[in-house]
C-alpha cells in the first residue's frame, strides 16, 4: 500500500523531468546554441541519469519545437529563424494587447506586482546578471497575461515566453543596451497605469512588442 507524500515534504522530480529541466534551460539560455548536436551520452552524464529518461526528455523538447531527433547521432537543437520571430511577435501581440485591455478595470489589483518585478529587473541589470533580468521580465508580462483570467491563453503564452526567451538571451548579449531599453519601456508601462486613459498603457504595451521585434531580428 502507498501512502501520499507527509505534508510538507517535496516530491523529488523523475529521471525525465530531471533530463529535460536541464536540457531545456540549456537551450533557452543558449549553453547549447541553434545549430549544435547534443548525444544521449552527453546528456544522461550532466544529469546523472540513464538514457531512457534521456530519450522521453528529448521527444518533449521535440514536441515544443526546440530540437530534432537523429536516431544513434543525437538532437540537433534547433536554430531561431527569422520566420520564428516574426510568429512569435505577432502572436505576442494578440495575446499581450488582449491581456492588457482585459486588466485595465482592474489594474490595481497587479500594480505591487508589476512594481516588484521591475525592481527586480533593475538591481539583476546593475548586477551584470543577465539570468535574473530575463526571468524578471518574463514574470513582468506574465503577470499582466494571467491576471486577464484565460487560462488557455496564460498557457500558449508561457510557451511563447520559452521561446522567447531564447531569442532575447542571443539579443541581450549582442545589443547590450537592449537591457536599459527594456528597463524604460518597462518604467513607461508602469507609469501608464497610474492614468485615467487606458490608451497610453496600451500603446507602451504595444510599442515594448515593436522594439522587442525590431532588437531580435536586427542582427540578422
Amino acid at each position: 500500500m502507498t501512502h501520499p507524500p507527509a505534508a510538507g515534504r517535496t516530491i523529488a522530480p523523475s529521471a525525465a523531468e530531471r533530463a529535460y529541466r536541464h536540457l531545456k534551460r540549456s537551450i533557452l539560455e543558449q549553453l547549447h546554441p541553434g545549430g549544435s548536436l547534443v548525444s544521449e551520452g552527453e546528456i544522461a552524464e550532466a544529469t546523472g541519469v540513464s538514457r531512457t529518461p534521456v530519450r522521453e526528455a528529448l521527444l518533449r523538447l521535440e514536441a515544443e519545437g526546440l530540437v530534432r531527433l537523429y536516431p544513434k547521432r543525437g538532437a540537433l537543437i534547433l536554430p531561431v529563424s527569422a520566420r520564428e520571430i516574426a510568429d512569435v511577435v505577432e502572436a505576442r501581440r494578440l495575446v499581450e494587447v488582449h491581456a492588457a485591455e482585459r486588466i485595465w478595470p482592474r489594474r490595481a489589483e497587479i500594480r505591487a506586482d508589476l512594481a516588484a518585478r521591475l525592481a527586480e529587473m533593475r538591481a539583476a541589470h546593475a548586477a551584470g546578471d543577465l539570468t535574473t533580468l530575463m526571468a524578471a521580465d518574463r514574470a513582468f508580462h506574465a503577470t499582466v497575461v494571467d491576471a486577464a483570467g484565460n487560462e488557455i491563453l496564460a498557457e500558449l503564452y508561457q510557451r511563447l515566453r520559452d521561446r522567447q526567451l531564447r531569442m532575447a538571451q542571443a539579443s541581450f548579449r549582442l545589443s547590450p543596451a537592449w537591457a536599459e531599453v527594456a528597463l524604460t519601456e518597462h518604467a513607461a508601462q508602469l507609469a501608464a497605469l497610474d492614468a485615467d486613459d487606458p490608451q497610453p498603457w496600451l500603446a507602451a504595451v504595444a510599442a515594448h512588442i515593436d522594439t522587442a521585434a525590431r532588437v531580435f531580428l536586427g542582427p540578422r
